[in-house]
């Protein structure tokens, strides 16, 4: 923290408080974002257009109430006309519907969903024009992916082998022991008819092998499918390769080679090659390039520009010759196509020109109807309808409120690093900001850090920006060293080198706002999760004298437990870490938040799920346990049961975004000294709770 001469705090008093009271007077005067706008948000969540361009299906994703029984957001049907943008609900209610796909003649939408406490996740349908849903699978475990073949006459689907009546009887009697990472079960590949009206039994064709997502071919002969040797998610993101399943021969071979991450796949219209997307090496660490194979066999075309500045994320077809792929381009992203040997690319689509960040799109056959999930800095998360050659039209408007609430401006901004290197990010202004006034300011840092922000909507449970700016907050969401959008060059000096130049990006960026006269440089926080909650603990001790609080989620504190505890160690070794933890004792140890944890100046929130397996609950604690050992007076840690990497269930995500509040108001808004008392544990209160007193 920069903390003036003590000679100078008197007359800095009058002014701040001056400044403060003209802001309260603006905000209580504006209607801006509160938490509980926060809370009620819903969300489109994925956009299938029907075969004829007529209809989008998509999911809604709704919160549940404060009193509702605990559990994850539901997750609604609907249809809406791409005509003249009537909306009409499918399936509604206490649901989870997922992944709906139009049946290949447009006539049923298929989706995956639960029904009844005891039962598993099977594939329904329900026809376009009306009438009751049915279930097309009895599968034994739940249903993870499905595909229509395109006969329209049957389905393939992943799920994942059932215990043996043996392994289920030694488990009721209390010898169901967990071999780690030994008893695992295949996640395999089946197919089965949904003709008629029974529901018919399915054929495995996949054997000792994890099968993660397929596509058909569109003779239906033929299957692609990404896999890898053990169900594990560390073999999903290190070791899948996509396969060549005959259907009926069930020979499975495979197609490319490597270790990578994969991302999407897609048969050309002809089916004699495969459009992928994957990383361009073993030590890229993330998808970046786009690839066309033949399906027969041989080696595949990098259709990647070279040098590209940004990473291509999803691949299709507009013709027999022709590939569009989607690719990150800085806080922007693109449509392109391409021809399928290469050449000239050619931009279709640009989010900057339409102000519309959008999602992987689906499109019709002929490529004349886009269906796209976008948003906007104002607009949440909504379904869009693109023509090529026109502007997205907006189909849905699933928060009127929004438009009703005051916003903080959200600009681009870019500023040299330390080195020189221009680096980007996004910036909100404070609701009411007036030019030649300082005000505090709230850093965000994404995780990953195989990840960026991108020029939408940046307002959630866990990062508020809308909230932050209605309280008088600038927040900055910088895409440092390492983050996508900026092509693989841009994260080489990540490898091998965790919290380097890639932390000073961020420190760099508070600089440069103090340095504008924008951001008051005594009142700064900075909170992230995963990735982003080990800036947090990064910023708490080593770079301390930036900030007065933060909000550690999920973080790490230290990498080389972290390395013995995450369930992603290949991940890690391969695209992160680059040497063994063996070779790199030293530099991991001084990498850690732990190590400079004595000399902690700022207060540290740190909060987390206890089932975390990506980042063990144990990082918590250990740096809980080193701030407290050196007599930190400003440390809550605070833990979420059941919960994973990052709240799935409303109880925990309202107290994230209450406490989260709470803790930089505290000590960043109103700044509340270090050595006195810590804001109030209990903040029940705010979650809308019906509670009786005792």
């Amino acid at each position: 923290m920069r903390n003036p001469p003590v000679s100078f705090c008197r007359l800095l008093i009058l002014p701040w408080l001056f400044a403060v009271c003209l802001l309260a007077g603006d905000l209580l005067a504006a209607d801006v974002v509160s938490p509980e706008d926060v809370l009620k948000l819903k969300l489109s969540v994925n956009a299938t257009i029907s075969p004829d361009g007529q209809w989008v299906a998509y999911n809604v994703r709704v919160p549940r109430a404060a009193d509702d029984k605990a559990g994850a957001d539901y997750r609604e049907l609907y249809v809406v006309s791409t005509k003249d943008g009537s909306s009409r609900p499918f399936v509604t209610g206490k649901v989870t519907i997922r992944t709906p796909r139009f049946s290949p003649d447009g006539s049923q939408i298929g989706f995956l969903a639960k029904r009844g406490e005891d039962e598993k996740t099977q594939v329904w349908t329900i026809p376009l024009n009306g009438g009751e849903s049915r279930r097309l699978t009895k599968s034994k475990t739940n249903v993870l992916a499905f595909r229509w073949h395109p006969d329209g006459k049957h389905i393939a689907y992943v799920a994942t082998s059932q215990p043996s009546k043996r392994e289920t009887k030694l488990k009721d009697k209390g010898y169901g022991f967990v071999f780690y990472e030994e008893n695992l079960k295949h996640r395999n590949l089946y197919l089965t008819s949904v003709a008629g009206e029974g529901v018919s039994e399915p054929k495995q064709v996949t054997n000792d092998i994890t099968v993660w997502t397929l596509e058909f071919a569109p003779s239906g002969r033929t299957i692609a499918v990404s896999a890898s040797e053990k169900n594990l998610i560390d073999y999903r993101y290190a070791f899948q390769n996509i396969y060549v399943l005959d259907v009926d021969s069930g020979d499975l071979r495979q197609l490319t080679e490597g270790r990578r991450k994969m991302g999407n796949f897609a048969f050309s219209p002809d089916g004699s090659r495969l459009a992928y997307v994957a990383a361009r090496d073993q030590r890229d660490h993330a998808v970046s390039q786009a690839y066309v194979i033949d399906v027969s066999g041989g080696k595949a075309l990098n259709l990647t520009p070279d040098a590209f500045r940004g990473h291509i994320n999803w691949v299709g077809w507009r013709s027999r010759d022709t590939v569009v792929y989607r690719a990150a381009e800085g806080v922007w992203n693109t449509l392109n196509v391409v021809t399928s040997e290469g050449g000239k690319h050619k931009q279709i689509l640009s989010a900057k020109d339409s102000a519309t960040i959008f999602g992987a799109p689906t499109y019709t056959k002929n490529f004349k109807y886009f269906a796209m999930v976008g948003s906007s800095p104002s607009i949440p998360s909504d379904v869009y309808l693109w023509t090529p050659g026109k502007s997205p039209k907006r189909l849905t408007e699933l928060n009127p409120w929004v438009a009703e609430r005051d916003l903080g401006r959200q600009e681009v901004i870019r500023y040299p690093a330390r080195d020189g290197l221009e680096i980007e990010g996004l910036l909100v202004y404070p609701v009411g900001h007036r030019s030649g006034q300082r005000f505090p300011l709230i850093v965000v840092v994404h995780g990953g850090p195989e990840s960026h922000y991108s020029n939408g909507w940046q307002t959630y449970y866990s990062r508020p920006a809308q909230v932050f700016a209605g309280k008088g907050y600038f927040v900055f969401y910088p895409n440092y060293r390492s983050s996508t959008g900026y092509g693989v060059d841009f994260t080489k000096d990540h490898m091998g080198n965790p919290a380097g130049k890639e932390f000073d990006d961020v420190a760099d960026g508070i600089d440069y706002l103090v340095e504008q006269g924008l951001v008051d440089g005594d009142r700064v926080g900075l909170g992230g999760g995963s990735y982003g909650g080990y800036a947090a603990a990064w910023f708490s001790s080593y770079y301390t004298k930036y900030i007065r609080a933060v909000c550690m989620f999920v973080g790490i504190s230290n990498l080389v437990s972290k390395r013995g505890t995450t369930d992603i160690p290949y991940e890690e070794l391969y695209v992160h870490s680059g040497k063994k933890l063996e070779e790199m004792w030293q530099l991991s140890l001084e990498r850690s938040p732990i190590y400079y944890a004595h000399q902690s100046q700022t207060a540290v929130l740190i909060f987390g799920g206890t089932a975390d397996t990506r980042v063990h609950p144990a990082q918590s604690l250990e740096y809980y346990r080193r701030l407290k050992m050196n007599g930190h007076p400003a440390v809550r840690l605070v833990q979420y049961p059941g919960e994973g990497h990052g709240n799935a269930k409303q109880p925990g995500r309202i107290d994230v975004l209450h406490r989260t509040m709470q803790w930089y108001d505290w000590y960043v808004l109103e700044k509340k000294p270090l050595d006195g008392p810590m804001p109030p544990l209990d903040i029940s209160d705010h979650y809308g709770l019906k509670l009786e007193e005792d």
